[in-house]
């Protein structure tokens, strides 16, 4: 988002890129000293330029150049051969110049197994380099002198010895030594606040913001930094406080602003915080929270500002802070970190928001081993037992930080034995501070989210959007905004396909609340979501009213003896999902509100009591269900919208649909289907309909006349010949898929498909030709119509011979 604020500045351009800049001869140390010095100023949050890949040529590039100028602090690793290399000695020069030209510049020469006399009075192998370099450029001995001065400038500089001959330890000391000093001068400049202990993968993720932010641009800008519980957004914000800060008028970084607003206290003391860090340690007094608010505004009106506020749960937090947002002058930055998006769109239209996703596979190994192993890495890394057992943990945390730190950390130095039992604990009840710290965003929903929020991760997650709310909101759960909260508040996401879906962590700290409602009774729960708690509540007369759902799904086939009475007593039930469960008698009843039931495999008839009146959907897949059985024993079907009977062997015929409602019918692999009946193809509601595979479907309805279907298979129907005449008002179909099947012709009334943009007919061997009404279809652009050996197709017709016909031809066309 681009504000621009009341009060102006001068354009400002960032002056630092990087922390430090290392110079150093990469024969001599890149193999250890400086690649070891390196990764422990990365571990302590100082940000360094080390050119690893870029091209050597005859002069130093444009981009070491441009690193050296918008480097904080340069450093040079003299060592034995340094002076060799012209690029080393260019670099050199570049560096000392930029000391001479800015004193804000800090330089530190080290001097690796090297005596720094030998580099101030180019010595030893520092004075035989010279005076080859003087031979090479006798035409050039400027350049030479150039190089000597800033030799001896570098090396007069106070700076590290480390002398020959010590030991490993002594190096790594050494390093920690200069990264220890290096920490406490820029915290002591006021250019870092802030160590990051742990960077790993954060070099991608802070170059986005960087992107987000462009510091160049000379306006107002607000950043968001949005993500779940644990994924580092905090870590992300000081690191990019730690790089930008201390080049603005003014900074401040507030921390736990949610924790910390909770009282009126808690807010003037978030203000007072503020006003002290702009006033450079002058305590301000505030006695109320609307004049903190004129306070913060006065004081920084007219300043170019650097804020961030870390942890925000509701605009109100920021207003509190900084009033409208308005006021800032040209050139300010800030930051907001939350787990709440709708903090961020309340700021502005088209807020600039950076998602903190969670840490690839590498990235997760990497912080867990930091944790787990520690000193220990190198031996027990390649202990292949505790490797399985780290990638079963690292799959377990599914990239979030939190998880991987608190889990590393609690099984450091621990044995094979207790890290096997801390896994399955993990697995059947998550840890606590990893729950404390994902819960936060649960308790900040209303009743009716979390209500939503535990359904879906007891019964609906993985599942589509569509569906998923229409399940909802039958249960009297209005769902998609509420869903959106969510969304909002990273407990769920929904991908470009429309799937909903929860991180596995988020997901198991939604089934422990349920747990704890009633830890050693299962009954007195109102979800039941595992196998052994399933079992405890089915096959005894223990279940209760407080039961809204079921999940059993076993990992191996099972056959079970349901109590005649386990359902009788659980009116409210509305989720019953099983899979993997067989019974070995039929059921004698089923509640009435149930919405949701999902049983593939079902060996019985539903009972002949049942009134599903309120059932919205209805999957049995590979039952032995006959759907004219079902549908003939007066059951009230209007609210059912969705139903899946593929691959069930006794349904021979579909008979006519109580079901005004329906959206999706699945009847997939159905092999002994023969006929619709006449009324299926009239139905107004029917979005998708699948009838893949039915070998022995023959007979269709005559006509279709179904204004909301958008996809319809009819692929594999290899015994089907005669398409339905299509009457006008179908514009909602998008997709029709005929391949594989019998099919002959295709009615002329075709053309009353208006919508269809994709047309399938691969393998349709009985297809002769293409009614010539096909070409008024102009939105069709993908045609296939491979291995279609009897069809003859004219690809581009004249442009003007069919009615208004405004395209000529297909976009895409597959004939082999």
């Amino acid at each position: 988002m681009a504000f621009h604020g009341g009060a102006s500045s001068s354009s400002f351009a960032p002056r630092w890129d990087y922390d430090v800049f290392l110079s150093f001869r990469g024969e001599d140390t890149l193999g250890g000293f400086t690649s070891y010095l390196y990764r422990a100023l990365c571990k302590s949050g100082i940000w360094p330029f080390i050119d690893l890949e870029l091209p050597r040529g005859e002069e130093i590039s444009d981009e070491v150049i441009k690193a050296i100028e918008r480097s904080m602090v340069l450093i040079i690793v003299f060592s034995e051969n340094y002076a060799e290399s012209k690029w080393c000695l260019d670099e050199l020069a570049k560096i000392v110049e930029c000391r001479e030209n800015d004193q804000k510049v800090l330089l530190y020469p080290i001097f690796y197994n090297i005596d720094p006399s030998e580099v101030r009075n180019q010595k030893g192998n520092f004075g035989l380099a010279l005076a080859k370099h003087e031979e090479n450029f006798k035409n050039n001995m400027d350049k030479v002198q150039r190089w000597r001065e800033s030799l001896s400038k570098a090396a007069s500089t106070s700076g590290w010895h480390y002398k020959k001959g010590s030991s490993a330890k002594h190096q790594s000391e050494f390093i920690q030594q200069i990264v220890q000093y290096m920490t406490s001068s820029f915290v002591s400049r006021g250019m870092k606040s802030f160590v990051v202990q742990y960077p790993v993968g954060i070099n991608s993720r802070v170059e986005a913001i960087k992107s987000l932010l462009d510091i160049e641009l000379n306006e107002v800008r607000m950043v968001g930094i949005h993500g779940l519980a644990g994924v580092g957004k905090t870590t992300l914000a000081k690191a990019i406080y730690n790089i930008f800060a201390y080049s603005f008028d003014e900074i401040s970084f507030l921390e736990n602003v949610r924790e910390k607003s909770r009282t009126k206290d808690g807010i003037i003391e978030l203000q007072e915080s503020l006003l002290f860090n702009v006033t450079r340690g002058r305590f301000v007094k505030v006695d109320n929270v609307l004049q903190g608010t004129k306070l913060i505004e006065d004081k920084l009106c007219h300043k170019r500002v650097f804020l961030v506020l870390d942890d925000v749960d509701n605009s109100g937090q920021v207003e509190n802070l900084l009033g409208k947002c308005d006021w800032f002058a040209s050139g300010s930055r800030v930051i907001i970190s939350t787990r709440d998006r709708r903090v961020l769109t309340t700021l502005g239209d088209n807020p600039l928001i950076y998602e903190v996703k969670g840490l690839d596979q590498c990235e997760s190994h990497e912080l867990f081993s930091l944790h787990a192993f520690g000193r220990q890495k190198g031996r027990q890394k390649s202990n292949e037992e505790y490797s399985k057992l780290a990638e079963q943990i690292v799959c377990y945390a599914n990239g979030l930080p939190l998880a991987l730190v608190i889990m590393g950390s609690n099984l450091y130095g621990r044995t094979l034995r207790e890290w096997e039992c801390a896994i399955r604990r993990y697995k059947e009840i998550p840890d606590r501070e990893i729950q404390k710290i994902l819960k936060i965003s649960f308790e900040s929903l209303g009743k009716t989210e979390q209500e939503i929020f535990l359904d879906i991760a007891c019964f609906l997650n993985g599942l589509d959007m569509d569906y998923v709310v229409n399940i909802l909101e039958a249960c009297n759960l209005y769902s998609s905004s509420s869903i959106q909260r969510l969304v909002d508040n990273c407990l769920i996401t929904v991908d470009e396909r429309g799937k909903l879906s929860m991180h596995g962590l988020v997901q198991q700290m939604g089934r422990e609340i349920v747990r704890q409602e009633s830890p050693g009774v299962p009954r007195k729960r109102s979800r039941i979501c595992t196998l052994e708690d399933s079992f405890k509540v089915l096959t005894t007369t223990k279940g209760s009213n407080r039961i809204r759902g079921i999940l059993l799904i076993s990992p191996k086939p099972k056959t079970v003896t349901f109590h005649p009475k386990a359902f009788k007593i659980m009116e409210n039930l509305k989720f019953l999902i099983v899979r993997n469960v067989h019974i070995d008698e039929g059921l004698n009843y089923l509640p009435k509100g149930l919405r949701l039931l999902d049983w593939p495999d079902f060996s019985f008839s539903l009972p002949s009591t049942f009134n599903p009146q309120h059932l919205v959907a209805l999957n049995m897949p590979c039952s032995l269900i006959r759907l004219e059985k079902v549908l003939n024993q007066g059951f009230q079907l209007g609210r059912l919208k969705y139903m899946n009977f593929d691959y069930c062997k006794s349904i021979t015929k579909l008979p006519k649909l109580c079901t005004p409602s329906l959206k999706r019918l699945s009847l997939s692999g159905c092999k002994n289907l023969v006929e619709v009946h006449p009324s299926i193809g009239s139905h107004d509601k029917l979005e998708s309909w699948f009838l893949v595979d039915c070998e022995k479907l023959q007979t269709l309805p005559d006509c279709l006349m179904m204004k909301s279907l958008q996809y319809f298979s009819l692929r594999g129907c290899s015994r089907l010949e005669k398409f339905p005449d299509i009457q006008p008002g179908m514009e909602s179909l998008r997709i029709l898929s005929l391949s594989k099947s019998g099919i002959r012709e295709l009615p002329s009334s075709i053309e009353y498909l208006t919508g269809l943009e994709i047309l399938q007919l691969n393998f349709c061997e009985n297809l002769r030709d293409l009614p010539y009404s096909i070409y008024k279809l102009q939105r069709l652009y993908i045609l296939r119509a491979s291995n279609c050996s009897k069809l003859k197709i004219d690809k581009g017709p004249p442009c003007n011979s069919v009615g208004s016909l405004s395209k000529c031809g297909f976009l895409s066309l597959e004939i082999f």
